[in-house]
């Protein structure tokens, strides 16, 4: 059973990577800072990177929402724990179908929350004031405080980077293509700081799975060996890319220009890293959404789609209650004993399969799954100062070409004028002529006939 429930949970980190992959990349591909799959590799790296740093978040999942000791601690056993993971994937696979970026962080505390309670029958089993503390207050404020920072930032950018003409005060070109290649960095730090906050909630799973076990001693954190397999599943998953969710985030909140990418990134890394200092299971979902909402309002102009805003809030309500209610479930069948584990290990997946074939029906990937964002980025491309040179140097050339070409159509008008003026001179002249000829030839037989009269 443990190790059932260890390929589960790591399964779960392999979705939490490719659910969450757009938290940090979604913003600099919608902008063109970096391609889609070079984007997510690197995301991948990161996040790998990042797993090692730190395991406080691993800490209050095996050790503080679980209540394991005191008057009212509980046995937590391998059963519950896959429940609750049972609901948790399925609610991270129901989401990423839809493509709403909901929290994986909290379809994990709800699952096992559900499956604690239920297959304990005792509320006494889940430490209240820990996921208060830890777990709904940072939900609340940390997406605010991100959306705040990132609109402040967004406004200093353009504040800053404003140009106008001294004398005139018109408003110049704006120079802005450094916040792209920021981008880079930013996004970097955000699936860094990605790393050091989600694949520690997997290890604090199978933590508490090998204490629950008596496999590992109370009190003490992931060993060596959990770290490092969580550490690659969640960089796979980021590496296999959640393409529907990068294309809500990227393009479905706001239109995305690289100084609210570069504002927005800054703010969630911030907050992410913030809070695994502080031990925090922060969802990072929340927050990037945060920010990604916060610079679309900072910046003059920009609209933020409130309709697909409150589809992704009603998902971050019912994540957790829902998780809960699958996990609670999925405890209940497993209390039958080991038919009922078989029915839920069936039951999940034949669900897991039935989303898959689902999705296939509109394949979503690198290809497709910024089509708009794609449009976007080339609205706004900002050229670099030597493809401005070229382009400056071709239209001072194409100025020049029409230049003398209009000097030759002035020239060839005049000659034809001049030719034109030559051929009237020159008809008038014969017609004058013509007409002389004429009269000299009619005054000669006039004086003959009236000589002839005389006679």
């Amino acid at each position: 059973m443990v190790v059932l429930v260890i390929a589960l949970a790591l399964f779960f980190d392999f979705t939490n990577g490719f659910h969450d992959t757009a938290n940090a990349m979604a913003t600099p591909i919608a902008t063109g800072a970096i391609k889609p799959k070079t984007a997510v590799a690197l995301a991948a790296i990161l996040n790998l990177v990042g797993a090692f740093l730190s395991t406080e978040v691993a800490k209050t999942i095996s050790g503080g929402i679980i209540n394991e000791s005191g008057p009212n601690g509980v046995a937590i056993t391998p059963e519950m724990i896959f429940a609750g993971l049972m609901g948790a994937v399925l609610w991270n696979l129901f989401t990423w179908l839809l493509g709403l970026p909901s929290s994986s962080s909290h379809a994990l505390f709800g699952g096992l929350i559900g499956a604690a309670i239920v297959g304990t029958w005792s509320f006494g089993a889940v430490n209240f004031m820990v996921v208060i503390s830890k777990v709904l207050l940072p939900a609340l404020l940390a997406p605010a405080i991100a959306g705040l920072v990132a609109y402040v930032c967004t406004k200093l950018a353009y504040s800053i980077t404003r140009r106008s003409d001294p004398d005139s005060g018109d408003k110049l070109t704006q120079k802005r293509g450094g916040f792209r290649r920021g981008q880079v960095f930013s996004s970097s730090l955000v699936a860094l700081a990605h790393g050091t906050n989600d694949a520690q909630k997997t290890m604090g799973v199978i933590t508490l799975v090998l204490v629950a076990s008596g496999l590992q001693q109370a009190g003490t954190g992931p060993h060596i060996w959990v770290i490092t397999a969580c550490a690659l599943a969640i960089a796979g998953g980021t590496y296999a890319g959640g393409w529907r969710i990068i294309r809500t985030l990227g393009s479905g909140l706001t239109d995305v220009k690289p100084a609210q990418g570069f504002a927005a990134e800054s703010s969630t890394a911030a907050a992410i890293l913030a809070s695994s200092h502080l031990g925090f299971a922060l969802s990072t979902t929340h927050v990037a959404s945060g920010s990604v909402i916060g610079s679309g309002l900072g910046r003059k102009g920009s609209t933020v789609r409130w309709g697909q805003i409150g589809k992704i809030s009603l998902a971050w309500l019912f994540t957790l209650p829902s998780a809960a209610l699958v996990g609670g479930l999925a405890a209940l069948l497993i209390r039958t004993g080991l038919v009922g584990i078989i029915i839920v290990a069936g039951l999940g997946l034949s669900a897991i399969l039935v989303m898959f074939v689902m999705s296939q029906r509109e394949v979503v990937d690198h290809s497709n799954a910024i089509s708009d964002v794609d449009a976007v980025g080339e609205a706004m491309h900002i050229p670099s100062k030597k493809e401005r040179d070229k382009l400056a140097a071709k239209a001072r050339a194409a100025e020049k070409i029409a230049e003398k070409a209009a000097q030759r159509a002035a020239e060839t008008a005049a000659a034809r004028a001049v030719a034109q003026t030559a051929l009237d001179r020159a008809d008038t002249a014969v017609l004058k002529a013509m007409t002389k000829a004429a009269a000299q030839a009619q005054t000669p037989k006039s004086n003959a006939g009236s000589k002839k009269g005389k006679k």
